[in-house]
């Protein structure tokens, strides 16, 4: 009974058919031609030619198989740099929650990959009653750097 209830128990956990990732509010999602491997180094060398620094990463997908689950490959990159950092928090100290800004790169069902991300502006847009201009100032100039990030990782 206890094998049956353990194949059982492992059906449920199965993960829903993937989806490839469409535009929303705020963000932005480019498709390319690129591997998912490729985008995430391109956008690696990106980002560090803008002067940002890759501060986080995750991704479930090797561990997600390692317990036999069978996801497309996807990964969390979180980028900023200190001089942002500490131009934000002299504007408002719980805006700095939002560091860093993640970049999503997901595996799209033809074996391409998607970036996408949520603009700054958009992530900083709470803060701003208490940011002020400048902080609207500094989320816009990290809108310029994120999009440069992205024409470059993705071409």
């Amino acid at each position: 009974m206890r094998p049956l209830l353990l194949a059982l128990s492992l059906l449920c956990v199965t993960p829903a058919l993937a989806e490839d990732l469409v535009p929303r509010d705020g963000w932005v999602v480019v498709n390319t031609a690129k591997s998912h491997a490729d985008l995430t180094a391109d956008l690696k060398q990106a980002a560090k030619a803008q002067n940002m620094g890759i501060v986080t990463q995750a991704s479930p997908t090797a561990t997600a198989r390692k317990r036999g689950i069978d996801i497309p490959e996807n990964r969390v990159i979180g980028v900023f740099n200190n001089d942002f950092a500490v131009k934000v928090l002299a504007t408002s100290t719980a805006a700095m929650i939002e560091a860093p800004i993640r970049f999503y790169i997901t595996e799209n069902t033809n074996g391409t990959a998607t970036l996408s991300y949520k603009k700054p502006s958009e992530v900083f847009a709470p803060y701003y009653s208490e940011g002020g201009d400048t902080l609207v100032k500094l989320a816009d100039s990290l809108d310029l750097v994120f999009d440069r990030i992205t024409v470059t990782a993705t071409r």
